[in-house]
């Protein structure tokens, strides 16, 4: 039986096809390889993320975080987040994400480095999006104060809903322990 009848046929059949999806991301197999091994194929080649990365944690005067939940995981809730481009400064990446993930434009408000890194190990789900090898990101945290609630666009294939939360509430719906901290340590920076 061929793997790309499997996905309706037996009860592995989901296992066995997510297998070969995630090969072909993995090694970023071109089309034809990819169909030779019966794994939808991929038009488009995308380079690999580079392991470093901005954390920008949105806030307002008073005192609450605006807070994002996935589409690719619901339930999953964090502030901006986003790879750097090449080419790019930190501050550059993460007023970017910021714009891309909200709408919002970051040059119209303050946006500050922190002078906070995080180095952590990539979350196996999302490793194949990075060069073969490449276990841990470095991430860089910037705040965004935007004074008062601000009108939040997402796009709906990579965001389901946003919400504005004081600090204590929106810390611990961050999956993210860096991004729990850093809206914590907002608390401290604001006295």
């Amino acid at each position: 039986m061929k793997l790309c009848h499997l996905k309706t046929h037996g009860a592995n059949a989901p296992t066995a096809l997510t297998k070969v999806q995630t090969l072909a991301a993995r090694t970023r197999l071109t089309c034809h390889k990819a169909c030779e091994m019966n794994a939808p194929a991929q038009t488009t080649q995308k380079p690999f993320k580079i392991p470093r990365s901005t954390l920008i944690v949105i806030y307002n005067d008073a005192r609450e975080v605006l807070l994002i939940e996935r589409a690719d995981h619901p339930g999953y809730w964090q502030s901006v987040t986003g790879s750097q481009d090449e080419g790019e400064t930190l501050a550059q990446t993460a007023a970017r994400e910021v714009g891309e993930e909200t709408g919002i434009d970051a040059g119209a408000f303050s946006l500050h480095d922190w002078q906070i890194r995080n180095e952590y190990e990539i979350y196996a789900i999302w490793r194949h999006r990075y060069a073969p090898g490449v276990t841990h990101n470095v991430e860089h945290v910037f705040g965004l104060n935007v004074r008062a609630r601000v009108a939040v666009r997402l796009n709906p294939r990579e965001h389901l809903q946003a919400v504005w939360l004081p600090i204590e509430k929106a810390a611990p719906l961050c999956f993210s322990w860096s991004n729990r901290e850093a809206i914590l340590s907002l608390a401290a920076r604001e006295r």
